[in-house]
């Protein structure tokens, strides 16, 4: 039975509960799992697989999808907020590879955090760290080159979609990575056969293989697949407030009397 790290210190009866109250789904790759307006009762587990969240430009406008985050193994996709038992998806929820997700209703979850905060400070840290990386990303997306921006996500890759002979799954397309890092495929397509002949790229039969120290990547701060909530060692991230104000901060405590 597949087990959560969330929930691995839950006692097994309510754990069995849990289970049994969930729906376990099957996607094909670029199967849709949520439609954008969709009203839901449920939050979207990933147990194997990758999901990717699309927001849908406007057709007559010629404006492309875009992806705007993956969903992982072990990660969740839901609502704003658990206050309500349902919520309407202003997403798309697409299968990247073909995925097994569990559909959670949201008032089993609800309740659950009420009867074990740990489990409800764990899916709001989830929640968090997802939210940093989402923000990192546009920052890339609005500063870095096409070739910088191109060699962070194919790293993130190689984490969010591992092949078994390394490297990251051949089946993630270049559409997929154009619709993530805000460039056009001719440009990805591009800019990868460049580092393919600087051997920064390697293809296979296994997988798109890439250099493990040419990018370093935000998606290193969300929990490993194969750790527990229990075992994850806290890693920096990004301060919420910009340094220049921090030192501001502690300037002036430093003037004030009463300042500890």
């Amino acid at each position: 039975m597949y087990l959560h790290p969330l929930i691995a210190n839950v006692p097994p009866a309510e754990r069995e509960a849990l289970v049994q109250s969930c729906e376990l789904r099957s996607f094909r790759r670029n199967e849709t799992v949520l439609a954008a307006d969709t009203w839901t009762d449920r939050i979207y587990c990933v147990a194997s697989g990758l999901l990717r969240v699309v927001v849908h430009g406007k057709a007559s406008a010629q404006v492309a999808d875009v992806t705007t985050d993956f969903i992982r193994q072990d990660d969740f996709f839901m609502g704003p907020s658990l206050a309500q038992d349902s919520y309407q998806a202003l997403q798309t929820l697409v299968a990247a590879l073909p995925s097994v997700v569990y559909l959670v209703p949201v008032t089993a979850m609800r309740h659950l955090c009420a009867a074990h905060p740990e489990v409800a400070m764990g899916l709001l840290g989830l929640a968090m760290k997802r939210m940093t990386i989402v923000r990192s990303q546009l920052r890339r997306i609005s500063a870095l080159s096409a070739e910088d921006l191109v060699i962070r996500v194919l790293h993130q890759l190689t984490l969010l979609a591992p092949a078994s002979t390394g490297g990251y799954d051949k089946r993630i397309t270049q559409s997929v990575i154009a619709s993530y890092s805000g460039l056009s495929r001719e440009v990805v397509n591009k800019t990868m056969r460049a580092m393919e002949s600087r051997g920064l790229v390697r293809r296979d039969e296994g997988g798109v293989h890439v250099s493990p120290d040419f990018a370093a990547t935000d998606f290193g701060e969300l929990l490993p697949a194969s750790h527990s909530l229990p075992d994850a060692v806290p890693q920096q991230i990004e301060p919420l407030l910009p340094p220049q104000l921090l030192d501001s901060l502690r300037t002036r405590r430093g003037h004030d009397p009463g300042g500890d």
